[in-house]
């Protein structure tokens, strides 16, 4: 007769009964047979990075008066005390996603193929809009702290850092690289602001002047095709 077949694909561990030769009688377990799944947890990566993102879906959203740790957790689909185990406070979520943005404009650079001058003195366009909405909210969060350096104030300071170095080492000199900086810094201010943009080939100009790539007018002598 044919043995019966298992009940179950993944069945209990056999247990074979070996003799030795001097009579004693030994027992081994077989695991060969036992393949159950093992349930594996998702890497923190992507549990940190779907933390970050439900924060930003409320802060574009709500606003940050409304964001809370629970509010942010419940959207993410995580408990508090999982959102907790990365982010110890609002603060530090505020100030991870500050990281991340910086990671995000450093990987739009890559991809730009142009210099961090270049980068750093261009107009905001509509893919950026989120980004505004977000360094907003960061101002925000900046604006409560009462002075007060925090993680989000640090945060901020390493990614401006990290522009700052990228522009000195493209200038020989460090006054037009500061002079650069300080440009760009009031481009972005402007548009945070909500200020009208500048008029594109004015801003061109600038930039080409900036960059060295425009002589200076002479005092007393008309531009390239004025009339004389």
């Amino acid at each position: 007769m044919r043995p019966t077949e298992p009940s179950s694909r993944y069945s209990a561990p056999t247990r074979l009964t070996v003799n030795r030769p001097a009579g004693t009688v030994i027992s081994v377990t077989d695991t060969s047979r036992d393949r159950s799944p093992v349930a594996t947890e998702p890497p923190a990566a992507s549990t940190r990075d779907r933390i970050l993102d439900a924060l930003e879906r409320l802060l574009l959203g709500r606003g940050l008066s409304q964001v809370t740790l629970e509010s942010v957790a419940a959207e993410a689909g995580v408990s508090k005390g999982g959102l907790l185990y990365h982010f110890r406070s609002k603060d530090a979520l505020l100030a991870g996603m500050v990281r991340r943005l910086g990671e995000r404009s450093d990987q739009q650079l890559q991809e730009a193929g142009t210099s961090v001058a270049e980068w750093y003195l261009q107009t905001m366009n509509v893919g950026t809009t989120n980004e505004l909405a977000l360094f907003q909210s960061t101002i925000a969060a900046l604006r409560s702290v009462d002075g007060q350096q925090g993680e989000v104030q640090q945060a901020v300071i390493e990614m401006m850092r990290t522009w700052d170095d990228g522009l000195r080492a493209e200038f020989d000199d460090p006054v037009q690289a500061e002079i650069v900086r300080l440009a760009g810094d009031g481009i972005y201010l402007a548009a945070l602001m909500g200020l009208p943009q500048p008029d594109p080939e004015l801003h061109r100009q600038v930039v080409d002047r900036l960059l060295g790539r425009m002589p200076a007018r002479s005092p007393g002598l008309p531009d390239e095709g004025d009339s004389v």
